[in-house]
């Protein structure tokens, strides 16, 4: 009896507390890391050598992503299409669902997959090797010389890596639409840049600023907070990846109500 009550109250209740715990520290972090990328003095060069990392270093992944996103996209629109009658309009189907869900989306999880675990394991190797404590003790504040590069660099690039997301996968979509369909180059691109108003672009590109902020600032959380051990870098990337792909998801669900509300 006692085990059943421990597993079906205790423990769930436990939980929850540890949650709005959690929660509520990742918000102090936040406000902690934000107040700090607007006070001087300012770390653009190391912001610089991150983006160039993050962006360059990720840009690989996210391209192939791009790619067989709108491929396999065109292939499923056309089972769709066919059924209609309008194959030919093929583009719209893919402008609209990559640029307004698929691309800011599946471009911000490989940025968090690629370039947030690697920021979490930097930092927790950090710690483990006591070298955030080293800054403290010589006077450094490790928010501001370690965190708020990386999390202006996420914020900054995510969007960028997004937008390439989209273009590939529009080529994608325009090589399965020429050698399948057989449809024209010029029908296929005006057909995807009719449903490419500046709602629709900026609404994307607003959603991949919001990822690009989630991810630096659960990545970097990630790594400050690890425990030492053996086992805290990897505790450190598998929480990042995970909690990156959560929020990513729910806030999309957010921001996609919103839009539908207020714009679309």
């Amino acid at each position: 009896m006692h085990r059943i009550f421990a597993f079906f109250v205790r423990e769930p209740i436990e939980k929850i507390i540890r949650f709005f715990e959690v929660f509520g520290d990742i918000v102090l972090f936040t406000q902690t890391a934000v107040f700090s990328a607007f006070s001087p003095p300012f770390k653009r060069s190391i912001t610089r050598r991150q983006m160039d990392v993050i962006g360059v270093g990720s840009l690989n992944i996210v391209v192939l992503t791009g790619l067989f996103m709108g491929l396999v996209l065109a292939l499923q629109a056309i089972v769709e299409l066919r059924s209609l009658g309008a194959t030919a309009y093929l583009g719209r189907p893919i402008g609209t669902t990559v640029i307004r869900e698929l691309g800011p989306v599946l471009a911000s999880i490989m940025v968090a997959a690629r370039a947030g675990s690697a920021i979490a394991a930097e930092l927790a190797s950090m710690v483990i090797a006591e070298q955030i404590d080293a800054l403290r003790a010589e006077g450094s504040d490790p928010v501001k010389k370690l965190v708020e590069p990386r999390l202006m660099a996420c914020t900054l690039m995510t969007p960028v890596l997004t937008a390439i997301c989209c273009l590939v996968a529009f080529i994608g979509g325009w090589i399965v639409a020429c050698q399948i369909v057989q449809i024209t180059s010029s029908f296929y691109w005006d057909s995807v840049m009719e449903v490419l108003t500046p709602a629709f672009v900026w609404g994307g590109l607003l959603k991949a600023l919001c990822f690009g902020f989630i991810i630096g600032v659960v990545s970097c959380y990630c790594g400050i907070k690890t425990e030492f051990g053996s086992e805290g870098v990897g505790l450190a990337t598998t929480r990042t990846v995970v909690i990156s792909s959560i929020s990513i998801l729910a806030v999309d669900f957010i921001l996609t109500k919103i839009y539908i509300v207020t714009w679309w």
